[in-house]
């Protein structure tokens, strides 16, 4: 990794390690790896760097291979010299700033390539046993899925490819009838030699990831001059060795080198599945690269109004950019830069780190440029073609600069090498080439022509003769591409990237949905905003071109910024304002749905709906909205009947008197609605019978919801619809669970009762209708929530539910074998037990919610993970594979904790840790905190000692085991 830039990340220095070749060394990267090793286990000392880390680890008697031990190592290499994409040579191409893509929410503007690479990095290192080491390549984004990680020395990650693609990669050629095995490696070989080769084995491109056991660990650092008796390198630094080109060609069964030792270590190959592979390592590499990531997603209809697909390949970043384009002007890279109306672009053009300026320049085709902040105040101009490999002896005419031989650009300008102080034999990237410019002209406005007249004749192809610029030149303190990587001032590179991108900011902001603006992650722009003091741009401002969703997340937006800035009752203000907003959304397609109630019962009968309970499995919180709403959800559940009876029951019947009345059987309580007005207080969450007022309202019994109330005969009063209606109506409510239990209690009591009413008053809902009506129902609530719970207790059985993204959610429900579940409780092994602890989940969900508003790349991230792991539920179950299913539910639990901290509290871990080594997987149904816990077991002698263990000291005097059986109806309703 490139050196001081933990101190421009600080995100990264809290949980990386940064350093960088020794001055005057050249690792190589097979030496650069074992230093770096070497120097982040010295560092994890106390945070002592250097010897006097080395000496305490010394004295501690903490030797290397321990701390190696200590769980997984992830390495990223940064680039090297990066002599074909010299603008990044000073950060690393690891830190390459990254466009945001069009077509992906959670994003940040100053994302980096290794944010984007970290995701897959990371899943590889969790599917690897034992503590592995991780070896990636900084200047390639991988995409794509890998199987269990064989248990090699060396696990090489590899994609299929043509021979004419391969010559530009390390080669893996494998066993035919054993594809993992590696039969031999090559470095970058030619198409006729990986053809000839192919007849017999199958081939792969190395990706640049690699696994490495202890012991292969241990070998390369042998390799590089690691001396374990004293703990360090025989000469402090490692010996310089080649990973790749080197150590890699003696591994595999017929190794292209034999070395005893390295040959001897055990290989296996990985291809990636559905792989994608994106290389950074040259100029033209950034931009087709970021251009086929911006267009990896061709449904044109998920874009929204953002830039559409007919976008050329022109990427501006972090910059202000005021000349004119078209898209004559392709493959452009424009970043961290001030292009003013004075420039004049062609063709292939890469533009980084130029300062506020007022040039009037003109670039031809393929000339780049790059400025470069030395020092605390100087600038050093860097002036390169679009293809160059700043390789070659200066004076060679096989050697080329901006295109064309070195000595044709100082014969233009009438200076020879010698007066230039250079030696024909030098190497293009040592070469003092680059002129210092802040130290004799300052980018004071009143000097900005001349400097812009004078890069314009570095640059030029054929330049007017100018001695003052010549001499100028010669005179300037020039530094050559490799200084330029060692002195650049990354400091002030960060800082003016950041100035220009909080001036994007409001721009972006203001143009609405045609913007990215409202689809990066929000809380960051929020923090740019409230640091940089930037004004809001005011709502009525804001193009919004009839999106209705995008509001409501400025809402938040806004919020966040005041709350920021301090001002917290206009941050709640926002707030309450963006939860509003949404529920507007959800509940008004129901107001414009109205029904009419007409009795169907006979004066003595009576409507009984039941319901069974549901239990997450998997998939939970992509169905909240916003998210399923811009995302669509997929969630996994299971509908249980709870000790051979549906929990959630709904009596209904007609009453003499004119009134609504609601009784609860489990709380014991009573109350009566007279008027419109009293049915309209459902906006009040921890009220018993706000569920009941909004159910009432739905099925017509107030005049938002009521067909009649938009024609002239709308009712008056309450009492005149009831009177109209033939009498009014009680219902008694129960729901056999404990509040807080985590078994979507309210949901499918809401459902339950809708149910039970629409089936009254002859509305002919089913069970999709219903489940649709409790989501605006839980809205007029102001409780929020997704739509899995009502799905999970009114339809029978197991199933995935799955919606696409819109307003509307049209569930899919495909259905899983109950015979799986069922056999799984007759052999003792899914087992159902109350903590008797409980939480209510609406702060929980609200906090989320809020993150959701704001598009927080993590909680993003997990939730994405949540809904993949939803879809390997039900696979697991159709598969009839129990330990799949067990490896869902172990992932879910890991990911429910890591999306909220407060799932798993120390009362719920106190009862985890008695049956700690007995059960297979387990999980809290619900948001967590408490409620009912599923626990799989592998065998029905396991469950039978979870069982006695539980049983024989419960932790409080509620804690029980509740007997489970799969729901085989769902929602039932039947009349007296």
């Amino acid at each position: 990794m490139g050196g001081s830039l933990p101190a421009c990340h600080p995100d990264l220095a809290e949980r990386c390690f940064a350093t960088f070749d020794p001055p005057g060394a050249q690792l190589g990267s097979g030496g650069g790896t074992a230093y770096l090793l070497e120097q982040a286990w010295v560092a994890s000392c106390d945070g002592q760097k250097g010897f006097q880390g080395l000496e305490k680890k010394k004295s501690e008697g903490s030797t290397f291979f321990q701390w190696l031990k200590n769980g997984h190592k992830l390495l990223v290499h940064s680039g090297g010299e990066s002599r074909r994409l010299p603008a990044y040579a000073a950060p690393g191409k690891a830190f390459l700033p990254m466009p945001a893509l069009r077509w992906k929410h959670g994003q940040r503007l100053d994302q980096t390539l290794l944010d984007m690479q970290e995701p897959f990095l990371n899943s590889v290192l969790e599917k690897a046993n034992g503590s592995r080491t991780l070896v990636a390549s900084g200047d390639v984004l991988l995409q794509g899925t890998v199987p269990a990680i064989p248990d090699a020395d060396i696990v090489l990650l590899g994609m299929w490819t043509t021979p004419e693609q391969a010559e530009h990669f390390g080669v893996m050629f494998c066993d035919r009838n054993s594809p993992d095995l590696l039969i031999k490696f090559l470095q970058k070989p030619n198409p006729v030699r990986t053809r000839e080769l192919s007849r017999e084995y199958l081939f792969l491109i190395d990706v640049g990831v690699w696994l490495l056991s202890e012991r292969a660990v241990r070998c390369l650092m042998n390799s590089c001059g690691w001396d374990d008796a004293s703990q360090s390198f025989a000469n402090d630094v490692p010996d310089t060795y080649d990973l790749y080109g080197e150590w890699a060609l003696n591994l595999g069964s017929q190794p292209e080198k034999r070395d005893d030792e390295i040959s001897g270590l055990s290989v296996a190959v990985v291809p990636v599945q559905d792989g994608e592979f994106y290389h950074f390592g040259r100029n033209s590499d950034i931009i087709e690269s970021s251009y086929r990531l911006q267009n990896k997603v061709m449904d044109q209809t998920r874009l929204g109004a953002v830039p559409s697909l007919g976008q050329p390949r022109q990427f501006v970043l972090n910059s202000k950019f005021d000349a004119r384009r078209s898209e004559l002007n392709e493959w452009l890279w424009i970043e961290n830069s001030c292009v003013p109306s004075g420039w004049s672009l062609n063709r292939r053009h890469v533009i980084t780190g130029v300062p506020e300026n007022s040039w009037e320049l003109s670039l031809e085709e393929e000339r780049c440029l790059d400025v470069v902040a030395v020092g605390d105040d100087d600038f050093a101009v860097r002036f390169y073609g679009y293809s160059d490999a700043f390789r070659g002896p200066i004076g060679s005419e096989k050697t080329l600069w901006m295109g064309t031989p070195v000595a044709n650009w100082f014969k233009v300008r009438g200076i020879s090498l010698e007066e230039a102080g250079l030696d024909p034999i030098e190497d293009l990237q040592t070469a003092k080439l680059f002129p210092m410019i802040g130290s004799r002209l300052s980018l004071h406005p009143s000097d900005s022509p001349l400097l812009g007249k004078y890069v314009q004749w570095l640059i030029s192809s054929d330049p007017e003769p100018n001695e003052e610029f010549k001499k100028m030149w010669l005179e300037a303190n020039r530094l050559s591409a490799r200084e330029l990587g060692q002195q650049a001032n990354l400091v002030r590179l960060y800082q003016q990237r950041r100035r220009f991108a909080e001036r994007a900011l409001p721009v972006m902001a203001r143009h609405g949905t045609s913007s990215l603006f409202y689809k990066l992650d929000i809380s960051r722009s929020a923090k740019q905003y409230a640091e940089a003091g930037l004004d809001l741009i005011r709502e009525e401002e804001i193009n919004w071109r009839g999106d209705r969703l995008l509001p409501v997340h400025d809402q938040m937006f806004r919020s966040e910024v005041f709350r920021l800035r301090g001002d917290g009752d206009a941050a709640e203000q926002c707030r309450a304002e963006a939860f509003s907003r949404l529920g507007d959304l959800l509940v008004e397609p129901l107001r414009n749905d109205p029904v009419s109630p007409v009795c169907t019962v006979l004066s003595d009968q009576i409507v009984w709906a039941r319901s069974p309970a549901r239990i997450d499995i998997a998939g939970g919180w992509s169905d909240t909205p916003p998210h399923c709403l811009e995302h669509g959800g997929t969630v996994f559940n299971i509908a249980f009947n709870l000790n051979g009876q549906p929990p959630v029951q709904a009596f209904v019947r007609r009453t003499d008197e004119l009134v609504l009345t609601v009784r609860s059987i489990d709380l014991g309580l009573k109350e009566t609605l007279c008027t419109y007005d009293d049915v309209g207080r459902w906006n009040g969450v921890g009220s018993g019978f706000a569920i009941a007022r909004a159910a009432f309202a739905l099925v017509g019994f107030h005049p938002d919801f009521n067909k009649q109330s938009t024609g002239a005969a709308c009712f008056q009063s309450l009492e005149d619809q009831l009177r109209a209606f033939g009498g009014g109506i009680e219902v008694s409510l129960l729901a056999a669970l404990p509040k807080g239990s985590g078994m979507g209690t309210s949901s499918v009591l809401a459902g339950t009762l809708l149910g039970g009413l629409a089936d009254f008053c002859g509305l002919g809902w089913d069970c999709v209708e219903i489940a649709r009506r409790v989501s605006g129902l839980e809205q007029m609530l102001g409780s929020g929530g997704g739509w899995q719970d009502q799905y999970g207790g009114l339809v029978a059985g197991a199933k995935l539910i799955e919606t696409q993204p819109g307003l509307l959610q049209e569930a899919i429900i495909r259905r899983a074998p109950g015979e799986f579940f069922d056999q799984a409780i007759a052999d003792g092994k899914m087992l159902l037990y109350y903590t008797g602890i409980t939480r209510v989940a609406h702060n929980v969900l609200g906090e989320i919610v809020r993150n959701l508003f704001l598009n927080r790349g993590e909680v993003l991230a997990f939730i994405d993970a949540i809904a993949r792991n939803g879809r390997a539920a039900f696979e697991a179950a159709q598969c009839d594979d129990w330990p799949a299913f067990v490896e869902v539910v172990r992932k879910s639990w890991k990911l429910n904790q890591a999306l909220d901290s407060g799932t798993n509290p120390p009362e719920v871990q106190a009862v985890i840790d008695r049956i700690e080594g007995q059960y297979a997987a387990l999980k809290l149904a619900g948001a967590g905190g408490g409620g009912y816990m599923l626990i799989l077991a592998n065998d029905a002698d396991q469950a039978l000692v979870i069982r006695k263990e539980l049983e024989a000291d419960p932790p409080n005097p509620r804690a029980r085991f509740v007997n489970l059986e799969l729901s085989k109806t769902g929602l039932q309703i039947s009349r007296s």
